[in-house]
């Protein structure tokens, strides 16, 4: 009698299982494979200098999200999860700074000054010395002076339409018509002209030709750092008031920058001082961010020289703009008031029923605009202050303003009403979720009233010109 072997359901069961295990994980792993590929792809771009991660407030956008790099207009809509499918988006605030720039008089002057020194004084055979020498032309006027590229009107364009698609039931046409998008600018014309570019992105977007869209102009809100007159007299005009970023200029670290580029040039060291080193970092960062060109300056530096010139440039923020005295932060109360004023006034409107008059704020300013508002509430707050001789152990600080601060950086709040009274506030900076510090255990997406007792003490006080407890030395608890 012959015996048939016949399998039982379970042991098929148990194949077909290991079977699609085994397939999974193949897919699994060829599609990790391709994602870490992809990364180091855009990690090793011969077109990006590999100091580009370390250019502070003159980076690109790019740099914080390099998906950007394939597609521009690429939204990640996974990164909105709110908690139940009853949330609906009621309110959508956006501080945005402006867009790629030319450099400042102040800088174009430097750069000026250093491109005298490498014609008359440098020699050597490198290729890129010769380009700088032969090649490359000062192009920097000084009447420039910090105006808005064409880089930074398509960074701002581009950005309405990101956003557009990511909150489509606020950033929309109705919307827009209806004049429910209101729009504040500083007055500077970098600032006027990335809010015309935003603007211009939606109405183009939407091919919106028969009507015109007002936006305001409020220094004391986007440039509060000029009317606050206690910081301006306390730091912004005291010189004691930024000694750490002095005395870092000063030392070894910066020293030995210094004189490598003095060695890549072959002249003496007296000619390489720390405006000169700053106005060679620049120029790399300049002709990358406007050009998109991978200039003969960058050759000046690998990335140990651009992370002690990185480290200069987050001090002078730390003890100018962000954690090193109070004054900088609570300089940005009258915006954080009208923030969360406008968060309230929609909360009302919305819990009684009635159709919310702002669905959109976009207010445009500066990095001095944004900076001290996320020091005030807590962001990028490592454990111990930037000071001159701390440089080796804050490699991995999380004040960096090559992450915080690139063009067209932006901090969003976004509004819900997820039914029964259930409001809730999502941050997003640079188009990416984040956790308001202090609030890390609960989801990315808090209750606006944990967020408002968060909060409470800012906003029962925060006047920068009536707290005389705040001295210009003392460090932001």
């Amino acid at each position: 009698m012959d015996f048939v072997l016949v399998p039982s359901n379970e042991f098929l069961q148990a194949c077909s299982m290991l079977t699609f295990l085994w397939k999974f994980t193949v897919f699994y792993f060829f599609y990790i494979s391709c994602f870490l590929a992809y990364c180091v792809m855009l990690e090793d771009d011969p077109n990006i200098p590999a100091i580009a991660k370390y250019f502070n407030t003159k980076g690109r956008y790019e740099e914080v999200n390099p998906y950007l790099r394939e597609d521009i207009l690429a939204v990640n809509r996974s990164i909105l999860q709110p908690p139940s499918e009853e949330c609906q988006q009621i309110h959508l605030t956006a501080i945005i700074r402006h867009g790629t720039r030319y450099p400042t008089t102040k800088n174009i002057k430097e750069m000026q000054q250093l491109y005298n020194i490498i014609l008359h004084n440098a020699s050597g055979e490198q290729s890129w010395l010769r380009e700088l020498q032969t090649q490359w032309t000062m192009w920097y006027t000084e009447d420039m002076d910090g105006r808005l590229v064409q880089k930074g009107v398509n960074e701002l364009k581009h950005l309405a339409v990101r956003l557009s698609k990511l909150f489509p039931s606020l950033i929309s046409e109705e919307k827009l018509r209806g004049g429910f998008i209101k729009f504040i600018t500083s007055s500077k014309h970098r600032c006027v002209n990335s809010t015309l570019s935003f603007k211009a992105g939606l109405t183009e977007h939407w091919n919106i030709k028969d009507m015109e869209f007002d936006h305001a102009v409020n220094d004391a809100l986007m440039r509060f750092f000029d009317t606050c007159t206690r910081f301006v007299e306390e730091v912004d005009n005291n010189p004691s008031a930024v000694t750490e970023v002095d005395t870092f200029k000063q030392g070894p670290e910066m020293r030995r920058v210094q004189q490598k580029i003095a060695d890549h040039l072959n002249i003496p060291y007296s000619l390489i001082t720390y405006d000169m080193a700053e106005a060679a970092f620049y120029l790399c960062a300049y002709e990358f961010a406007i050009k998109s060109v991978k200039s003969p300056w960058c050759q000046l530096f690998d990335e140990d020289d651009a992370k002690v010139i990185e480290f200069a440039s987050d001090l002078r923020e730390f003890w100018k703009r962000g954690y090193g005295h109070d004054i900088n932060s609570r300089a940005s109360c009258i915006l954080f008031h009208d923030v969360f004023n406008r968060l309230d006034k929609v909360a009302a409107q919305n819990m009684s029923g009635q159709q919310v008059a702002e669905a959109v704020t976009v207010q445009i300013g500066h990095a001095d605009t944004l900076l001290p508002l996320l020091t005030l509430l807590g962001f990028f707050k490592d454990s111990e202050p930037l000071t001159s001789t701390n440089f080796a152990t804050q490699a991995h600080r999380s004040f960096r303003t090559s992450h915080m601060m690139p063009y067209a950086a932006n901090l969003i709040l976004v509004l819900y009403d997820c039914g029964g009274g259930d409001l809730r506030l999502q941050p997003l900076l640079n188009e990416k979720p984040v956790t308001f510090p202090g609030l890390t255990d609960r989801a990315s997406m808090p209750l606006y009233r944990d967020v408002l007792e968060h909060y409470k003490d800012l906003l029962q006080g925060c006047n920068f010109e009536t707290e005389p407890e705040l001295t210009n030395s003392s460090l932001n608890r």
